[in-house]
């Protein structure tokens, strides 16, 4: 588990059976951009595990239109697969011939890094040049699509294709803010000011959640608000030794522990889960929130009582945030160049903007095209982090297994159980333990 897949959307997942069946492909006939590879495949085979009622699935589902409009006498196969099923099963059915030629998948060094150094994907190296993909999409965007021959992401090769993307940003109450005469923050000065002010009326300003991610997510907020590019390669792709006696990290925790002492986040909040931290503000109990972009459409569907927004994390430059799931092509694929011709069509403006309408922040989409003001707030803001290259990843990619020790790591800072030396200690060697054994693969 980590910080990078919406937990909020594996709720929404469908949940479908893992059939298996072979791809069939001898005819003739293949549509435009066919190669030798697979000449006359007249079958796309495609998998993804997003609802139907989604941005992706909605997306996704006018890109096979298009690609049936242009693509007469190819049949798209599609099937709606469960996200934990592809997750736990993807290897094995790489490894055989009965797989899809187009897959979605998860990215990160352990998922489709992992896939990637066993052999099970296809090198898109050529196509992203061929077309363009390597303009569309940021530096780092383009970090979660290309891995190196250990699988650990930010390499020279390209083994996925994203076309959506995800942020951490801030969620605010609006009526909260001007029923307590508070100005909404643009500094991070200015975001303290707004804590310090509601807690003058009794209200903790920051909901939270101790027991799962946001902890995670704050922390690594506050230490992004002091750091540049160089830390998030050193501490997210090895480019470098970290530090966690110094900042950033050391400013991220003594902060996080400044806040919980002033009371800007309550300490019960410990054990709360993300859902309790979410659906106190959308019960409208909690002036602020700072989670990620996959809270968006359920605050949109759900909160009825008051006005809302959301706005980058005063300040930073870098945040939390990255590419979404990539489209991968299984080595084992019988019509690759069907696949390729399917992603190109995923990245056009049509498809791309009914993911912005949809709130799916598109990495190639025009936010002016989107009618709603929130949504499009949100959007905008998502081509900002892009411009300046401003996505940092999540705190618990760098190693398996570190998202159980950031979450009860943080709990002590919640609780005061812990002073910031002790969680950074206890952050620090199982982060340079995982290092040295993702280097030594």
């Amino acid at each position: 588990m980590t910080f990078s897949f919406p937990r909020v959307a594996l709720a929404a997942v469908a949940v479908g059976v893992l059939a298996l069946s072979a791809c069939s492909g001898d005819a003739t006939g293949a549509g435009a951009g066919s190669s030798a590879e697979d000449t006359g495949a007249t079958t796309l085979k495609l998998w993804h595990y997003e609802s139907a009622n989604g941005a992706m699935g909605a997306a996704w589902d006018k890109a096979i239109e298009i690609f049936k409009k242009e693509h007469p006498g190819v049949t798209v196969e599609f099937e709606r697969k469960a996200f934990e099923q592809i997750q736990q099963n993807a290897g094995m059915i790489l490894n055989s011939t009965e797989g899809p030629d187009l897959m979605e998948y998860n990215k990160g060094n352990a998922t489709a890094g992992l896939l990637a150094s066993q052999g099970l994907l296809t090198d898109l190296t050529a196509e992203a040049q061929k077309r363009g993909w390597d303009k569309k999409l940021s530096p780092s965007l383009q970090t979660t699509a290309k891995y190196d021959d250990k699988g650990v992401m930010g390499g020279n090769t390209w083994y996925g294709v994203p076309n959506y993307g995800e942020y951490v940003m801030v969620y605010y109450n609006k009526d909260l803010f001007t029923k307590n005469g508070v100005a909404l923050p643009k500094t991070f000065a200015e975001l303290e000011s707004a804590l310090a002010a509601f807690k003058a009326k009794g209200i903790a300003g920051l909901g939270m959640s101790g027991a799962e991610y946001p902890a995670g997510q704050l922390y690594y907020q506050l230490a992004l608000s002091k750091a540049d590019r160089s830390f998030v390669n050193n501490y997210q792709l090895y480019k470098g030794p970290v530090d966690f006696k110094a900042d950033p990290l050391k400013y991220g925790a003594e902060t996080f522990d400044s806040w919980v002492k002033a009371g800007y986040i309550a300490k019960d909040t410990a054990s709360a889960k993300a859902e309790d931290m979410g659906t106190a503000f959308i019960a409208g109990k909690t002036p602020m929130i700072v989670s990620g972009s996959w809270w968006f459409g359920r605050f949109n569907d759900e909160i009825k009582g008051f006005d809302w927004g959301t706005m980058l994390f005063p300040g930073n430059t870098l945040n939390a945030g990255s590419s979404g799931n990539l489209w991968v092509v299984p080595t084992n694929s019988k019509a690759k160049s069907l696949a390729y011709d399917f992603i190109d069509i995923t990245m056009r403006p049509e498809v791309q903007n009914i993911l912005g309408e949809k709130g799916g922040l598109p990495v190639a989409g025009d936010p002016s095209q989107i009618k709603d003001p929130r949504t499009r707030q949100m959007t905008e803001n998502f081509a900002t982090l892009l411009k300046q290259d401003g996505l940092a990843f999540y705190p618990d990619w760098p190693v398996p297994g570190y998202y159980d020790v950031i979450v009860s790591s943080l709990q002590g800072l919640i609780n005061q159980s812990k002073d910031p030396s002790a969680v950074l200690a206890s952050l620090e060697k199982p982060y340079q333990d995982g290092v040295k054994e993702m280097q030594s693969k």
